[in-house]
């Protein structure tokens, strides 16, 4: 049997409100995007002026709002599948494929083009890569092939430090690598707690996350693994003196959290009719931990 979000899809797509068109930005995910990008850029030397400084997070919400739409444009069979995604502008039936694709395409070369002429080279070639990676890389070869998906495509999400950095200095240093290696380490443990809880609409869709090839043991164990390096990652600026006391001590409080909450997601077995409620709150302690990670790093440039 066709389900109703599959036909919407299939059929004559109504026409697309401004509504629709954000919503193929990902603006739940742009705010972390955009958040993390401000704080490369803050904590970068020196100071940049406010109308450029505007102009930099402009282009990144913008090259992030892109590289989502771009990702719904291809995904659209994949979403119509999901029940989380099924409202999704293309599945619901509310924009036709063609749209969401020059409107990708549109918003890409437009943030790319405006931080080259408003910035830089470097901030417009990282933004450009970014985009390239998420799209090409993760999108459309890795996510429907390798459980893997999630490890080499976290890379681009990890963009936005080295963009804000290269923005206000026009080139890359230690401190913002570090911070693109922690979010790229976040990312597995972030999203495989969420791909636990909704590994039945992965499976639907055919999508191979690593709770449905691998079993939920074996992600629950790479919960884990991969929460020890991304707390190195963390700790590492401070260890380094890139940074001072106010993200050394938040750094280590907001990890031993992390840390316990991976644990008990690692060792747990799960039940029958289990409603997953460690897993759910390591999601979504992950978000505000990024979030409050990067706060630090805001906090400490300036009280410096």
């Amino acid at each position: 049997m066709t389900s109703a979000a599959t036909m919407n899809a299939t059929a004559t797509p109504l026409p697309a409100e401004w509504r629709d068109f954000l919503a193929l930005t990902k603006p739940r995910v742009m705010t972390l995007v955009v958040f993390t990008g401000l704080a490369g850029m803050i904590a970068a030397p020196g100071a940049i002026h406010p109308v450029l400084g505007f102009t930099a997070i402009l282009c990144i919400a913008l090259g992030a709002g892109a590289a989502g739409a771009l990702n719904q444009w291809y995904e659209a069979d994949l979403d119509a599948k999901m029940k989380r995604t099924q409202g999704r502008p293309l599945p619901a039936g509310r924009m036709d494929r063609q749209s969401a694709l020059h409107f990708g395409v549109g918003l890409a070369a437009f943030s790319v083009i405006l931080m080259f002429f408003a910035l830089n080279l470097a901030a417009a070639a990282i933004l450009t890569v970014s985009i390239l990676f998420y799209v090409f890389i993760y999108t459309i070869w890795l996510k429907r092939r390798t459980a893997q998906n999630i490890v080499i495509g976290g890379a681009a999400g990890a963009f936005p430090p080295l963009i804000g950095w290269a923005a206000a200095t026009g080139d890359v240093a230690t401190l913002p690598v570090l911070l693109f290696a922690l979010i790229f380490l976040w990312t597995p443990p972030h999203f495989w707690a969420l791909a636990l809880f909704v590994k039945t609409d992965y499976a639907n869709a055919g999508v191979p996350m690593l709770p449905v090839v691998a079993g939920e043991r074996v992600t629950r164990v790479q919960i884990g693994i991969y929460t020890v390096p991304m707390i190195a990652a963390a700790i590492a600026p401070w260890a380094l003196g890139l940074v001072g006391s106010i993200y050394g001590w938040t750094a280590i409080a907001l990890n031993l959290v992390f840390a316990a909450f991976a644990l008990q997601v690692a060792l747990r077995q799960s039940q029958p009719n289990d409603t997953m409620q460690p897993e759910k709150r390591l999601f979504k302690f992950s978000i505000l931990y990024l979030f409050l990670m990067f706060g630090a790093v805001i906090a400490d440039r300036w009280m410096a």
